[in-house]
């Protein structure tokens, strides 16, 4: 099993690597610190796996899993954030995860993921699954947020959590400017005006 670890946290790969070193099954463990590397390290090597990191310096790790999934279909993508799963999980699940899950698992949950995703298999969570379960259940309009596109969703995050656009820019390598022309698409896509009306619809649907 060949495996790539993209996050941009150094000590955070270390902490995988040493997980992933006790599975007998692993023979090959790569790393990238962001986006365009794991990118790249695709176009030389063939992984089974990907640890993908949802918030990455370059781009947003949704972005990178949907050209994983274009240019590499057969790689699994297993998606590991500090974001709480309702956030991101249906999402990225939605665009072809193989499965998600949150930094704190304990390592005993993500090498039972891994070896479910290695074999062709879903993982989520037991609390995620009922999320899941919900979520379809419900007789519900598609909810606002779900029309947005991957980035233009993290930066709505980063907003309604007082985050300013200068922040913002400096966190996702983009200029302030551009920050402020997605705000105006998102508040416009939504349907709102200002950033506190951003901020309840957020805090209805459970998304901080």
């Amino acid at each position: 099993m060949k495996i790539l670890i993209c996050d941009d946290h150094k000590i955070v790969r270390e902490g995988l690597r040493q997980i992933l070193s006790q599975m007998k099954e692993v023979s090959l463990i790569s790393e990238a610190g962001n986006g365009n590397e794991a990118l790249s390290l695709l176009k030389t090597e063939t992984f089974n796996i990907v640890l993908l990191d949802v918030s990455l310096p370059d781009r947003n790790g949704l972005e990178v899993l949907q050209q994983v999934k274009e240019k590499w279909p057969a790689t699994n993508v297993l998606m590991l954030s500090m974001h709480p799963q309702e956030q991101y999980a249906i999402r990225a699940l939605a665009l072809g995860a193989s499965g998600y899950l949150t930094k704190d698992t304990a390592s005993e949950e993500l090498m039972m993921a891994i070896k479910n995703v290695a074999e062709g298999r879903k993982y989520i969570s037991q609390s995620l699954a009922e999320d899941i379960a919900r979520h379809l259940g419900e007789d519900h309009i598609r909810p606002k947020h779900e029309i947005l596109s991957s980035r233009e969703f993290e930066i709505m995050i980063r907003l309604v959590n007082g985050i300013s656009l200068l922040e913002i820019g400096n966190e996702l390598f983009i200029s302030s400017k551009t920050v402020s022309t997605y705000r105006s698409r998102i508040l416009q896509k939504m349907g709102f005006t200002k950033n506190t009306e951003l901020t309840r619809y957020c805090i209805e649907n459970k998304l901080i």
